[in-house]
């Protein structure tokens, strides 16, 4: 199942694209200031993401809220985008709450459950994406809704979102590459810890990956972002040894001096047994790479699930943690 889902984001893409330009919105009741997009895992991750595509273009500042409370600037003139596929998630279902408290204003994107149906109660905006499988494999209708509502609400240009429209295309003509590229990654780096560094601007691209390689392939794994990780966990490095494997992300959006850190750090992480692969991100717009990237990285969490003889689809912790939070 997970192999079909992910085999299909470029065609999920090209839904999330179709579904979301139906979507109206009613209008600011005031002028926005700031937005807040709340999300937890498979849902979250679209809106860091997002946040990090924008960041050069949206001209109000943009908070991700992975938690049960919104910070306290939030006001009349805050948007506030809550993303839950199942609708069921109780810290955004409680963050949504906040935001009513607070009188924010509401978007919502969600397949149903308790946050759709408080949606259709309110009248809150809402993009309604199809239900029923994982979240973490439903990231292109997370991220493609929410750059729809940043459009709709007049937060950043049309024309951001109109070149959306060739990216599932784009992700289809690059499949066999990811896939070929995952295969090398995982003859090189299997039974090694991976690490994973990116570009401050990536940051939530290695969160993806992270996330993906924990849920997939049931593996720990971290990540640190250039230039920060050079101030603190390159020392760390000194008690490095060959039990991992570093996955360096780069994109021609990195900064220039972060690109040279990268490079001037590859020898010091060798020389420590670590074995390091460079994955590149190709693609002609800023979210062209950034999907690039994903995909890669979605491919590689599945084939080192095959590799270790787990089922990528299965959350036995989680399934379990929801359990007894029930009971409480």
């Amino acid at each position: 199942m997970m192999r079909e889902l992910i085999e299909g984001l470029p065609r999920q893409i090209e839904e999330a694209y179709q579904n979301a330009l139906i979507f109206k919105p009613s209008g600011a009741s005031a002028p926005i200031n700031n937005v807040v997009i709340c999300g937890m895992g498979g849902s979250g991750i679209g809106g860091t993401i997002v946040a990090e595509l924008l960041q050069d273009e949206c001209m109000v500042p943009v908070a991700v809220v992975n938690d049960y409370a919104l910070p306290a600037f939030v006001n009349a003139s805050t948007l506030v985008i809550a993303s839950s596929y199942s609708g069921n998630t109780e810290e955004t279902y409680a963050a949504l709450q906040d935001a009513i408290a607070k009188n924010a204003q509401v978007a919502c994107i969600t397949s149903g459950g308790i946050i759709g149906e408080l949606a259709r109660q309110k009248g809150f905006d809402c993009i309604t994406i199809p239900g029923g499988n994982p979240p973490r494999s439903q990231f292109g209708f997370s991220a493609i809704s929410q750059l729809r509502i940043f459009t709709a609400y007049g937060l950043i240009a049309a024309d951001r979102f109109e070149r959306l429209a060739s990216l599932g295309k784009f992700l289809s003509d690059r499949q066999e590459a990811h896939r070929a590229r995952a295969k090398e990654l995982v003859a090189t780096l299997a039974d090694r810890i991976v690490i994973l560094y990116a570009a401050q601007n990536n940051s939530g691209v290695a969160v993806r990956w992270r996330q993906q390689i924990n849920e997939n392939a049931k593996r720990l794994c971290w990540h640190h972002v250039y230039p920060e990780m050079n101030h603190n966990e390159l020392v760390g490095w000194e008690g490095g040894d060959s039990r991992f494997g570093i996955i360096v992300l780069r994109s021609e959006d990195d900064h220039e001096r972060s690109r040279l850190r990268m490079e001037i750090t590859e020898d010091m992480l060798r020389s420590k047994g670590a074995l390091l692969e460079f994955v590149d991100a190709i693609g002609h717009t800023r979210e062209e790479r950034c999907f690039d990237l994903i995909q890669q990285g979605d491919w590689l969490s599945l084939l080192l699930a095959e590799h270790y003889g787990v089922d990528p689809v299965a959350i036995v912790p989680i399934v379990h943690l929801k359990s007894e939070l029930s009971k409480a």
